[in-house]
């Protein structure tokens, strides 16, 4: 568990179920052009603990870390901020996704997740580089990065499939080194 003044982020567990479901039902519509296309079972109980239990499992397996975004005066769960494809070896770097709810856009608090969440990542997990792919059109997501200290090294094409459609992506990316630098957080 890692916070700051107004949010804390912790890694789901199975009775996060309800509220994980709660979030993903209310911003269905909005978070769709950004997401994967997902079937109706994914928004139901069974859909969200199964999302839980890989969560889990990755997490027992070095392959990822899941987050829940909390807020902090009421406790409810706003978002999440995962770290996935965990990769060791000579590479050891993953990948960052996130969103939070669209009733929270705009406030920061996503810049404060990323950040809780790179501080994992390089000081917890020992990891050495974090990257993140975002859609041109998405420019909030591109300013959390640039915010978080995130340089962009890129387009590639037609690089994730999203609501159907193979969509290019910016690619950004942060390292231990650059972290450590720029790190006054």
């Amino acid at each position: 568990m890692l916070s700051t003044e107004r949010i804390t982020i912790r890694r789901l567990e199975r009775e996060d179920a309800e509220a994980l479901l709660q979030l993903r039902v209310a911003n269905r519509q909005y978070l769709e052009p950004f997401e994967p296309r997902f079937p109706d079972s994914y928004f139901t109980m069974a859909g969200q603990l199964e999302v839980i239990e890989q969560d889990l499992a990755k997490w027992d397996q070095d392959q990822g870390y899941g987050f829940g975004i909390f807020l902090n005066e009421t406790g409810s769960l706003t978002g999440r901020v995962n770290l996935s494809n965990v990769v060791r070896g000579a590479w050891q770097n993953c990948t960052l996704g996130y969103f939070i709810a669209e009733e929270q856009q705009g406030k920061g608090l996503m810049v404060e997740a990323v950040r809780l969440v790179l501080r994992f990542a390089f000081n917890e997990v020992d990891l050495h580089r974090v990257q993140a792919a975002v859609m041109p059109r998405n420019r909030r997501s591109s300013r959390v990065l640039e915010k978080t200290g995130f340089r962009y090294e890129g387009l590639s094409k037609r690089y994730l499939y999203i609501n159907q459609v193979w969509e290019d992506h910016l690619i950004y990316a942060l390292t231990r080194e650059d972290w450590e630098l720029g790190e006054d957080k």
